[in-house]
């Protein structure tokens, strides 16, 4: 077969979305020679739902993207039209940033950033199979039949796989926005044996945004103060002609449109046989689940600078375009609204995420890793995150270099991946902060100090994003330090100026450090008391240092869990384990080890069915397998 190859790279990464790009670029970017194939070269990082980036939980996920060397953080802040911080009344642990984009222009500047990538060739064309010998990837064939050679295989097809665009009682073989679907090799991956779901999820109308009411509605504007989502950022590059969303309303007007044709919604009706999103429903289905709520929030999005549609976030829909143009008009500020485009739903196949790996490897077949909305996530960001750790470990894979798995310790990214390969998912995933039990560990701002070492230890740190790591570092060491060591008295003098702050006077000696603990006291009043660092200080600096003290307990303890869980991840579980050997486990433990195969003790504690007797059962026995081994070896040698 060799022979026959048009040509050969070290990694082929099938489809062009946001995870797509993030791992054909990372594979580029740690020296691997990768092909980019996707059906349609003008829809690269193209947004064909909600035109924006971040958000709860998907906010951290981008930064850790950057963290690790991607691309996505770098792009929305060169095209974001809103930025703002979410959350900003509750603890840091929540807080995330979100940014409204400009959708052409985002799906520009990142096909810019791909075509110039050094090792990265991006190509129009439709893969159609995945050549596999001997249980390993050995390459690709184009629907044109040309083959080309791989050692590992990204596929990354979103909902173009055996896609089908379904809107009132019409439905049709479609990927997003009436691109082409994958049909042929949804059919290659169900005869390599791997097991299929079928999805759904759905998008709104858009409408023009010369037909809305503004007035009658609620302005959402961006912040003033500076937030990037890239640490290579700068606050003096932050935008301030930002433009407004606003914010309205459905009413009874509008929930008795869409009561009075259920029978003629897909969802209803039997046309839409895919499993939807449960948080991020179509509105239909919030009408009949919610039948309490008088009203629900609709935000009118922009979708950029040279366009006058306008994203109505809230109403997604698969209703006839006739009721869903009555349903627009019954809205506050859309009653003359010209609507632009209909909403739809789509039903897509996907590989159920059990059959993977940590590493996005699929377990059946060595080199083939799957990411993004293929295995059964929603939502740009993640598939983005996904997009970055699939192809790291492709290129790694490649170069024999050790695997890269990020642990539910490690980032957002890692809680996601350890939820699908250990947990399945029925439904379109959504990562939420409720998601990670260690979510004070994984904060926005500390996303670098997490992730980039790691970052640059695979290859996807560059000297310039290195260097501007260790200055922050340094600081914040120094700073800490400092606040570790020099001591405030219970002086005449200190508790004067305590007083003229307004703040209770000290009764010990104690650190600026411990002063700093205090809920009202920042670095800035601080450095009244103690001078002023020898350096200035970034303001994301004096942010992380802030949080870090005012938490410091609850850290400690979060980083204590995380020391005893890690043990349980060392303890791995051999490949060849004949689970039906294990005496007395139960049944229901039994049948999820065989379908899971989990690789540590630490994730076999985490599959839902399994309890804590069945890990006692599994320890036992493999330190007694473990013994028997030795006994062997010793006695052959």
């Amino acid at each position: 077969m060799t022979e026959n190859f048009v040509e050969t790279y070290d990694v082929i990464v099938i489809g062009a979305g946001h995870a797509g790009v993030e791992a054909g670029l990372a594979a580029a970017r740690m020296g691997c020679k990768t092909l980019l194939a996707t059906i349609n070269l003008d829809m690269l990082a193209f947004m064909p739902c909600n035109p924006s980036i971040g958000g709860s939980a998907k906010g951290i996920v981008v930064r850790e993207i950057d963290a690790l060397g991607g691309e996505m953080a770098k792009n929305i802040d060169k095209t974001y039209i809103q930025m703002k911080m979410l959350n900003t009344g509750k603890g840091p642990a929540v807080r995330a940033l979100r940014a409204q984009a400009d959708k052409a222009l985002y799906s520009r500047e990142m096909k810019k950033t791909v075509e110039r990538q050094e090792n990265l060739t991006l190509r129009q064309t439709m893969i159609d199979d995945i050549l596999v010998e001997e249980g390993k990837v050995i390459g690709v064939v184009t629907a044109t039949g040309q083959t080309y050679g791989a050692s590992a295989v990204v596929v990354t097809t979103g909902t173009a796989l055996r896609g089908e665009i379904i809107l009132g009682e019409l439905k049709y073989s479609s990927g997003p926005n009436n691109s082409l679907a994958s049909v042929t090799l949804a059919d290659n991956l169900k005869k390599l044996g791997l097991e299929i779901g079928r999805f759904k999820t759905g998008t709104p109308p858009r409408v023009k945004a010369s037909s809305i009411n503004y007035e009658v509605t609620e302005i959402q504007p961006g912040d003033e103060k500076p937030n990037h989502f890239s640490f290579l950022s700068k606050d003096e590059d932050y935008l301030q002609d930002q433009i407004p969303c606003w914010l309205t309303y459905t009413n009874q007007t509008s929930h008795d449109i869409i009561n009075s044709n259920l029978h003629r919604a897909p969802m209803f009706s039997g046309i839409v046989k895919g499993v939807g999103p449960r948080y991020c429903p179509s509105i239909e289905d919030k009408i009949v689940r919610f039948a309490d709520k008088e009203r629900h929030q609709l935000f009118l999005e922009p979708e950029g600078r040279d366009t006058d549609e306008v994203y109505i976030q809230g109403l997604s829909t698969s209703l006839p375009e006739d009721v869903q143009r009555d349903l627009v008009h019954s809205i506050k500020g859309l009653e003359n609204a010209e609507m632009m485009r209909t909403g739809y739903a789509i039903e897509y196949d996907i590989v159920l995420p059990h059959q993977l790996r940590a590493t996005l490897e699929t377990k059946l077949i060595s080199g083939l890793f799957t990411a993004g909305q293929t295995n059964g996530t929603s939502g740009y960001e993640e598939a983005a995150g996904q997009g970055i750790v699939a192809g790291i470990n492709a290129a790694l894979k490649v170069q024999g270099k050790p695997e890269l798995i990020l642990k539910r310790s490690d980032a957002y990214i890692g809680v996601m991946i350890d939820d699908l390969v250990t947990k399945g998912t029925l439904e379109p995933y959504r990562l939420l902060t409720s998601r990670a039990e260690y979510r004070l560990i994984l904060r926005h701002d500390n996303a670098d100090m997490r992730l980039t070492p790691l970052g640059r230890e695979v290859g996807l740190v560059d000297d310039e994003r290195w260097q501007q790591f260790e200055i922050k570092k340094h600081q914040f060491d120094n700073e800490l330090t400092r606040l570790s060591t020099i001591k405030l008295k219970p002086v005449k003098e200190t508790n004067e100026k305590v007083a003229k702050l307004g703040f209770k006077p000290l009764t010990d000696a104690l650190t600026a450090k411990e002063f700093m603990r205090r809920p009202d006291i920042t670095h800035e009043v601080v450095t009244q008391f103690i001078g002023p660092v020898a350096e200035d200080l970034d303001a994301k600096v004096v942010e992380l240092l802030e949080t870090e003290i005012k938490y410091e307990g609850y850290i400690e303890k979060a980083l204590d869990q995380v020391a005893k869980m890690k043990r349980m991840e060392e303890k791995r579980i051999p490949a060849d384990i004949d689970w039906d050997d294990i005496d007395s486990i139960a049944t229901e433990a039994r049948q999820k080890f065989k379908k899971i195969n989990p690789e540590t003790i630490g994730q076999a504690s985490r599959i839902s069915g399994v309890n804590p007797a069945d890990i006692s059962i599994l320890m036992v026995y493999l330190e007694g397998r473990s013994r028997s081994i030795s006994k062997k070896q010793a006695k052959d040698s």
